[in-house]
């Protein structure tokens, strides 16, 4: 659990690192501070187990099974990513792994329906739906509670609450901040977020509670560090004092390593150790990941379908594409192909009558265009002779 927590922040770390070089673009949320809800509900998790969360996913994504490598060749778009580059930040996906959904609070409803396909399997697993303190107030949440409780499914919602929505602090966006207690009639229990052990002993009691009782709530009290979102510096609606006093006094794993060594489970060489050899590793990981090149351009429409019922791709106006597999695929058990030829051989009568009417439509409107420019140039030439 130590090596865990401390591979989620130096992976995040490098992350950070990479985005300031602009090798990673777009948004980019970061987990640093949050690590003991990830690492205390994963090592309760039984392999068998299901689980979606929000757009603050790196550390998630490296725990269910994605290796960090491939986590940071996604960020920075390259081939070798776990996606191929295609996803980024918020859509990285593995076997029961259902990414970090970029709507804020559309995954919970999601969980609710993965929810409902393991309690028709009756095989004794359960979806976890993770989602923050600004989507609490969200109406789809309570929908999916509602129907959760109905139907008595085995999902466990847990909100990580960070004490910030965006900018907001939850005092000032909700009317009552007892997330665990929103659920009525379900069950909530409250934990302390930035400990490992409680979080832990809360996810186990949970998962064995959903499968006899039905669904519950967990609110996990914690904190991150750094902004939103990489492009939030995150000290304009709090103070940089209040974020020192939270690393010093209530950081996961200062706490977790402090309370090892006490408990003579570690010691300060062995720690220093793990640390040392995490960073190097991961160090290692993002200059090799520098090094790595982008997909190629005919492939961006690949992978766009599990099982294609059609000869290509719809809606690609003046585009036909035909379906190709390339990346990871479930029927290959996760297995990255290493080449692909991509069927481009297209002969008019395989594209549909529409496509055709819409590209001659286009190719008659830059026609049009094109005589209207030559048009206007010769009427300013006569004016400046």
């Amino acid at each position: 659990m130590y090596t865990q927590m401390l591979t989620v922040r130096r992976l995040e770390e490098v992350a950070n690192a990479m985005y300031k070089e602009k090798i990673v673009r777009g948004f980019c949320h970061l987990y640093t501070g949050q690590e003991a809800v990830c690492v205390g509900i994963h090592s309760a998790m039984k392999p068998h187990d299901h689980l979606i969360t929000a757009y603050r996913c790196h550390g998630w994504s490296y725990l269910m099974g994605i290796p960090p490598i491939e986590i940071l060749a996604e960020l920075a778009g390259r081939e070798s990513g776990c996606q191929r580059g295609k996803g980024g930040s918020m859509h990285m996906y593995c076997k029961g792994f259902y990414g970090g959904n970029g709507i804020v609070g559309a995954q919970v409803p999601l969980g609710a329906g993965v929810g409902l396909a393991l309690k028709n399997e009756a095989k004794g697993n359960v979806c976890i739906a993770l989602y923050g303190d600004g989507a609490a107030n969200q109406g789809q949440i309570f929908e999916a509670y509602n129907i959760a409780c109905l139907w008595r499914l085995p999902v466990i919602f847990i909100c990580e609450n960070n004490e910030y929505g965006m900018g907001t602090q939850m005092h000032r966006s909700s009317c009552s901040i007892e997330y665990y207690a929103r659920g009525v009639p379900l069950p909530g229990l409250y934990v302390d977020g930035m400990d490992v052990c409680a979080m832990r002993n809360a996810a186990q009691f949970a998962i064995d509670f959903v499968q006899k009782e039905g669904p519950m709530i967990i609110e996990a009290h914690t904190y991150r560090y750094y902004g939103h979102s990489m492009s939030d510096p995150g000290t304009s609606y709090r103070s940089r004092d209040e974020i020192t006093q939270m690393r010093s006094t209530r950081d996961a794993i200062s706490n977790f390593r402090e309370r090892a060594i006490g408990k003579e489970l570690l010691t300060e060489e062995e720690c220093k150790k793990m640390d040392a050899d995490i960073k190097k590793e991961l160090r290692e990981a993002g200059e090799k990941v520098k090094k790595d090149k982008e997909i190629k351009p005919e492939e961006l429409w690949a992978d766009v379908y599990m099982d294609n019922k059609e000869v290509g791709i719809r809606d690609t106006v003046g585009n036909f594409h035909k379906h190709f597999r390339v990346g990871k695929t479930l029927e290959k058990d996760h297995i990255k192909l290493k080449s692909f030829k991509s069927d481009l051989s297209l002969t008019p009568k395989d594209i549909p009558i529409e496509i055709q009417e819409s590209e001659a439509q286009l190719a008659a409107i830059k026609e049009a265009q094109k005589k209207a420019a030559t048009k206007e140039k010769s009427k300013n030439k006569e004016k400046k002779k």
